[in-house]
């Protein structure tokens, strides 16, 4: 049987950076969400833990001093921060996929039933655990198929499924990340409103009390912190929500351009040299 030699074989187990750091490692670009909500509390911690040891100043007062919602918009940004920054890891891994053949070396190779096997061999060979791969999850699923069933015609049919499959895969896996997205903004608006009440609010009261000038002067100094409140935690929210979506936007580009690559690879590896092969080259490919 003519196997491959490849350079360094695949480890998920050992490259995978959630496996490495003790927790249970999600499917293909999936990501632990224990995980990143650990590292998030972490973080959230440790930036609050700075603001309160610097001396006061107007960024500190906009996330410790401006009502409840910044203490809840900083978790879910860090949060929505480790998913993406995991996911990317997860997506540079496996394009290291893509480098390797797993065709053997002959240049006249026909792949069919008979030889489904050298393929399958060489894909456990290249990868730890192969089916943590979109690529090798996707071929040896085919490969697999056309070796029980011998339907060379169905093979394209059957790679375009497991390509619709990872399409839904990587869509699931960022709904959690969209959902944070949609709760930032909300939560910078809820503050807009809490500032709002507080600085009509306690303006109205002081208006109705028939104060005097220095007390109306100094209610101001509460209606304009309240105006503070409503303002800047909209601002937070939506500056955390811009640069979060431009981070998924570039991330889930290059996850789904990934799936092309996996799918010009198909292309390129298997389906070309589908063919139903001469009684000769089956003997030759089988010593």
């Amino acid at each position: 049987m003519s196997t491959l030699k490849q350079p360094s074989r695949l480890s998920w187990s050992r490259s995978d950076i959630e496996q490495r750091l003790g927790f249970r490692g999600g499917r293909f670009t999936n990501v632990n969400s224990g995980l990143c909500a650990v590292l998030a509390a972490v973080c959230s911690v440790m930036f609050y833990l700075v603001l309160f040891l610097i001396p006061p100043n107007h960024f500190s007062a906009m996330f410790m001093e401006r009502g409840t919602t910044p203490f809840l918009m900083v978790p879910l940004a860090f949060w929505s921060l480790f998913i993406v920054v995991l996911k990317w890891t997860k997506i540079r891994f496996q394009r290291r996929a893509l480098s390797i053949s797993i065709l053997p070396n002959e240049h006249n190779f026909v792949l069919s039933p008979n030889t489904v096997d050298i393929v399958l061999h060489n894909i456990n060979n290249a990868a730890e655990q192969p089916r943590s791969f979109f690529l090798f999850n996707r071929i040896a699923g085919t490969l697999s198929n056309l070796k029980n069933i011998g339907m060379i015609s169905d093979v394209g049919d059957i790679l375009r499924s497991y390509n619709d499959q990872d399409i839904e895969s990587v869509e699931t896996s960022y709904s959690l990340l969209n959902g944070f997205l949609w709760a930032i903004p909300v939560l910078g608006f809820i503050g807009t409103v809490e500032g709002l009440s507080v600085a009509i609010g306690t303006f109205g009261s002081v208006l109705a009390s028939g104060a005097d000038t220095a007390a109306l002067t100094a209610s101001l100094q509460t209606v304009t912190g309240g105006l503070a409140t409503a303002f800047e935690t909209t601002l937070v929210a939506l500056v955390l929500a811009l640069f979060l979506q431009l981070l998924l936007t570039a991330t889930k580009k290059s996850e789904e351009e990934l799936l092309i690559a996996c799918s010009e690879y198909c292309s390129q590896h298997i389906v070309s040299h589908l063919r139903m092969p001469s009684h000769r080259n089956e003997e030759n490919l089988s010593q």
